[in-house]
C-alpha cells in the first residue's frame, strides 16, 4: 500500500502548532484541517458543558472563561468505564503569545465550538473504535496553555495562568456525574494533550481506589529536549518560558523536580521513567509538528534550505533524511527503559504524521497504519485489557507502506 498523503490547507495558509512569542499565529496543534478531517467517521456529536463550579474555585481559561468539557455518556457494558481526553493544542510561553491566545478557543470558552465530532478512540461506533465505543467518552477542552500545569497570573495583561486549576475542577466535576464509581479508567490525550497525559497521569490514578484499572495514552507527546539544525534547543526555549511564566513548576511530578530541574520535568522524557501506572505511547518517529517546530524551525534555518522537507517528507534529501534518522533514534532512546515494563504499552511507526489516536483514518479504518498486523486501536486495545504483548516499533523510514503522511501546503 502507497503512503497516504493529506494536504493541510487553512484558507490557503498553513495551520500547525507551537505559539511562540515570535509567532503568535501559529497556535493549533491537534488540528491538521484537511479534507478528511474527521477522517471519514460517522462518530456524534457532543455538545459543550461549561463547569459552573469552576469560577469559585478560580479554575478559569486565559481570560477568565469557564472551563468546560464534552461528555458522551456510557452505555451497555461500558456504563462504568471511563476515557477521559485531554485536548492538544499548543502553548503560550510569552505574555505576547498568551493574549494572543486568549482571543481564541485555545484560551477563551466563549470561541469553543459548542459542539466537536467525537473520532477515532472517542467515537460511539464499534465498527471505528472497537473497544472504547460505549465507555463514557469526554473530551475536556484546553484553554489554559500550560498542558494544564499553570498556576498564576497577569493582572497587567488581563492573563490568568490556571491550568492546574482547570485540571483539578474537571475531575471534580466528573467525579461527581458519576466517574467515582468507575471500574475501568483511561487518560488520553495527543499532543499538547499527550504532554498533559504523561504530567498528570499518576495524579488520575490517585483518584480512583486501587480496585479500578487505571491507565494512560499518550498519543503524540513525546515532544524532545533536541538540537535543532543551527544547534539550538528551541524546544526547551518553548517550554523553559511555559514554566516560568505560568508558574508550572509546583504542578509538575515530584518523581522528576526532585532530582531535575523544572523545565527539564516538562519534558515527558524525563516523566516517564518513574511513571507508576501503567501507560501507553504512541508516536511516529519521524514527528511532523517537531520537524516543523523544533527540529528544522524557521528561524533556524534562514536561508530556508529545510523548507520543502518541512513541507513534504518526500522532499528531503539524504542528508536531511540522515539528521531525521538521528531524531528518530533520540526518540527510540527516550522511550527504551519505559518499554522494558510489561505493564506498559509502545506503538513507534516511521511516518511523518502527528496525533493518531483521535482521527478515524489512523486510528481504525481499514486502511491504518499498522506495526505486527495490528492497527493502533487494535494494539491499544490490547495493552488496555491485558489481550497479549503489545510493543511495537517500526523500523527506519522508508520501509512502513502502511504510513498516512502528512504533507502540507502554504507559505510555511
Amino acid at each position: 500500500m502507497g503512503s497516504w498523503a493529506l494536504v493541510a490547507l487553512v484558507l490557503g495558509s498553513l495551520v500547525l502548532a507551537a505559539v511562540h512569542g515570535s509567532e503568535p499565529w501559529l497556535n493549533e496543534t491537534q488540528v491538521y484541517s484537511t479534507n478528511a478531517n474527521s477522517g471519514g467517521s460517522n462518530g456524534v456529536f457532543v455538545g459543550l458543558t461549561l463547569i459552573q463550579s469552576a469560577a469559585a474555585k478560580g479554575a478559569v481559561c486565559l481570560d477568565g472563561s469557564l472551563p468546560g468539557y464534552h461528555l458522551h455518556k456510557g452505555f451497555g457494558t461500558g456504563t462504568n468505564s471511563w476515557l477521559v481526553n485531554l485536548e492538544g493544542g499548543g502553548w503560550c510561553n510569552d505574555v505576547k503569545s498568551c493574549v494572543f491566545r486568549k482571543s481564541s478557543r485555545r484560551g477563551s470558552s466563549n470561541y469553543m465550538e459548542r459542539q466537536l465530532q467525537f473520532t477515532g478512540i472517542m467515537s460511539n461506533r464499534p465498527e471505528e473504535n472497537p473497544d472504547f465505543y460505549n465507555w463514557n467518552r469526554v473530551k475536556v477542552r484546553y484553554c489554559d496553555g500550560s498542558s494544564f500545569t499553570g498556576e498564576g497570573a497577569d493582572v497587567s495583561s488581563g492573563l490568568y495562568f490556571r491550568g492546574q486549576r482547570i485540571w483539578q475542577a474537571a475531575m471534580d466535576d466528573l467525579m461527581a456525574q458519576g466517574m467515582r464509581y468507575a471500574n475501568r479508567a483511561l487518560l488520553s490525550g495527543c499532543s499538547a494533550g499527550g504532554v498533559s497525559t504523561i504530567l498528570h497521569c499518576d495524579e488520575f490514578r490517585g483518584l480512583f481506589p486501587s480496585s479500578t484499572k487505571v491507565k494512560c495514552l499518550a498519543d503524540a507527546g513525546m515532544f524532545l529536549d533536541t538540537v535543532d539544525v543551527s544547534g539550538r534547543r528551541e524546544m526547551r526555549d518553548i517550554f523553559n518560558g511555559i514554566v516560568r511564566l505560568q508558574g508550572s513548576g509546583r504542578s509538575l511530578p515530584m518523581s522528576c523536580t526532585s532530582r531535575m530541574d523544572k523545565t527539564s520535568c516538562f519534558f515527558p522524557q524525563n516523566v516517564v521513567p518513574n511513571i507508576q501506572t501503567p501507560a501507553f505511547i504512541l508516536n511516529t518517529a519521524y514527528d511532523v509538528w517537531q520537524l516543523q517546530q523544533s527540529v528544522a524551525p524557521r528561524k533556524a534555518d534562514p536561508q530556508g534550505q529545510w523548507r520543502g522537507c518541512r513541507m513534504n517528507h518526500a522532499s528531503c534529501s539524504g542528508s536531511q533524511l540522515q539528521f531525521l534518522q538521528g531524531f528518530r533514534n533520540e526518540m527510540l532512546d527516550a522511550v527504551r527503559g519505559f518499554s522494558w515494563s510489561t505493564k506498559n504499552g509502545l506503538f513507534i511507526n516511521s511516518c511523518f504524521a502527528h496525533c493518531q489516536s483521535e482521527r478515524q483514518d489512523t486510528w481504525y479504518a481499514r486502511d491504518s497504519p499498522r506495526l505486527g498486523n495490528k492497527r493502533i486501536a487494535e494494539a491499544v486495545g490490547d495493552w488496555f485489557f491485558e489481550r497479549g504483548d503489545a510493543k511495537y516499533t517500526d523500523c527506519a523510514y522508508p520501509c512502513d507502506g502502511t504510513c498516512h503522511h502528512l504533507v502540507f501546503k502554504g507559505n510555511y
